[in-house]
């Protein structure tokens, strides 16, 4: 699935910033690609950027307008219907993150089809994949696996991809979440993808690449995660990743909507590399990154310092902190990369 920049960010009426957290993450990581936003009266969401109208937006070259919210149920409104149509009758594609297709409006789909505009449910791929093979492939990949789902493991990648290339790395993100797709402008949202094909389907985002060429490959879930390891173990085998980075959030006891203890970041990297080596014997960590947003700077760094000591591996809060030191270990294991052109 290909989204085309530049973007017109659309919001509808949500009630609260939330209900927009997939077009912060777009602005966030791809501010360049964002012209504007268009809102509806009464939205309670604001991305600090300019306001447009869809025609507006059209004049100054928008080629998609990006359904970014999230809301409830993932429920596309009737009256958000008129501007969606507007946008593709002055020229733009549309793109949504929602459950619910675009096409399943009437009205939507007869206008797309009727200007040979694109309609982008980027839950829903109807690319077909193979069953994953587990053949050694060319190219150099990293995969950020958590202790939980939601830690960062998506910000990591991103922030890797910036300091990667920062430093003349040849190093691209490649994305499996809705989220991640429209922030790379392509990818898969690999928890819709059909469980045989969840493999195959990450050998397809991250296929054979230069010896020197990184792919960042965003993480879903945890190994460890009743509710999602199904998604996590299809992901690692399909990645066969040479590094990975262990993302985790200090404060939680127990994952996210279960009740289940929170695993040691010392059990992810042991199973992480047992479930891995099946695909890639040579897996190794490379990093370890902290979510600290709800921890004081100096307990934060007190925290980094004794995770790093305690598992003999740079860790960092990649937000907070950087990357620099994780690229460090992974040009120290894996030197030759340090030639790679960046595209």
């Amino acid at each position: 699935m290909l989204v085309t920049p530049p973007y017109l960010m659309f919001l509808g009426d949500v009630g609260d910033q939330l209900a927009a957290k997939t077009a912060h993450g777009i602005v966030d990581w791809r501010p360049e690609w964002c012209l504007g936003q268009r809102r509806l009266p009464g939205c309670k969401a604001d991305l600090g950027i300019a306001e447009m109208s869809i025609a507006e937006a059209a004049g100054k070259g928008a080629r998609t307008l990006i359904v970014g919210v999230a809301n409830a149920g993932g429920i596309l409104p009737d009256h958000w219907t008129a501007e969606i149509v507007a946008a593709i009758e002055a020229g733009m594609d549309v793109a949504s993150g929602l459950h619910t297709r675009l096409g399943s409006k009437p009205e939507i789909r007869e206008a797309a089809s009727r200007h040979g505009r694109q309609l982008l449910d980027v839950r829903h791929s109807d690319q077909r994949f193979d069953t994953g093979k587990g053949t050694k492939r060319p190219g150099l990949r990293l995969l950020t696996v958590g202790t939980d789902c939601s830690v960062g493991k998506k910000y990591t990648a991103l922030a890797l991809e910036r300091g990667m290339r920062a430093r003349g790395m040849d190093a691209d993100f490649r994305a499996t979440g809705q989220t991640g797709v429209f922030i790379s402008g392509r990818g898969v949202a690999i928890d819709a993808v059909v469980a045989d094909f969840i493999s195959g389907a990450v050998e397809w985002i991250c296929p054979a690449a230069a010896e020197t060429h990184w792919d960042l490959v965003e993480g879903q879930g945890s190994l460890f995660h009743p509710s999602f390891a199904g998604v996590s173990l299809g992901l690692l085998h399909g990645a066969q990743p040479d590094a990975f980075v262990v993302c985790h959030e200090p404060t939680r006891t127990t994952m996210r909507g279960v009740k289940q203890t929170l695993p040691g970041i010392a059990d992810v990297i042991d199973l992480t590399i047992r479930c891995g080596s099946l695909t890639n014997p040579g897996i190794r960590p490379v990093g370890i990154a902290i979510n600290t947003e709800k921890l004081g700077e100096a307990e934060a760094r007190a925290l980094i310092a004794e995770t790093a000591d305690r598992h003999k591996l740079p860790a960092t809060d990649p937000i907070r902190f950087g990357v620099e030191s994780i690229i460090d270990q992974v040009l120290a294991e894996f030197p030759h990369s340090e030639n790679g052109k960046a595209r």
